[in-house]
């Protein structure tokens, strides 16, 4: 099992590496999460129930280098909802925000590739975007506005493909996996003891029709999971 953990990490480390050099756009970034997502779904559904419950869980923190929320935040509780994963947000020792992940390995992997695709596509959007306008207002937060607006999109979408998965998963197998790894998770979690509290929303105000734009720069996109292996 071990093996099959190493093996699985690897090649999402790899792929992951491969999505941030080359680029992608939002369909490439969402039709890759869900081909890992049935990597994962295989993964899990070759283990007995015994194998996963004894599973160790693990927390990766994701750097932002940034002291203020970034518009990607919109969309990080429904990443860690699609890989099976808690999260919370937390200040490094320079006061820079960071994401902590937490649950099965797989996941957690999982949770990094997704986070940094979508975070590629989301940039690759802008920039198309930008180049389509006539003038750019920076003063007003144009692409701030933008890419809140699309990482919104994109959370709507993650988790459509999340519900729809676990409803593939329970018809073709007969298992439960997601109530498997949610108690696995949960349980671990509860050890942990953290004090966490709930965020609160920033205030910051957006430009309507960059949101618009960036809302409807995702609600364009069609997901088809049958990704090549190549």
């Amino acid at each position: 099992m071990a093996t099959d953990l190493d093996k699985l990490k690897s090649r999402l480390q790899a792929l992951r590496a491969k999505t941030v050099t080359n680029g992608c756009t939002e369909e490439e970034a969402l039709a890759a999460a869900a081909k890992v997502a049935q990597l994962l779904d295989h993964h899990d559904l070759s283990l007995s129930d015994l194998e996963i419950r004894e599973e160790p869980c693990e927390q990766s923190a994701i750097a932002t280098n940034k002291k203020q929320r970034q518009p990607i935040s919109a969309c990080v509780p429904a990443i860690a909802e699609f890989c099976d994963c808690k999260v919370w947000r937390e200040k490094d020792e320079a006061g820079r925000i960071r994401y902590v992940f937490f649950g099965l390995r797989p996941g957690i992997e999982m949770a990094h590739y997704v986070y940094d695709v979508i975070a590629v596509a989301m940039q690759s959007a802008w920039e198309q975007y930008a180049r389509s306008q006539r003038f750019i207002r920076y003063g007003h937060d144009e692409k701030g506005s933008f890419l809140f607006g699309m990482a919104v999109s994109i959370a709507d979408k993650l988790m459509v493909m999340k519900s729809e998965r676990d409803e593939a998963i329970r018809i073709s197998s007969g298992r439960d996996l997601v109530v498997l790894r949610h108690e696995v998770v949960e349980s671990e979690f509860a050890k942990l003891d953290l004090n966490l509290r709930r965020g609160r929303a920033s205030g910051k105000k957006v430009v309507a029709g960059a949101f618009e734009a960036g809302q409807a720069a995702g609600q364009t996109v069609t997901i088809n999971p049958a990704v090549s292996r190549g």
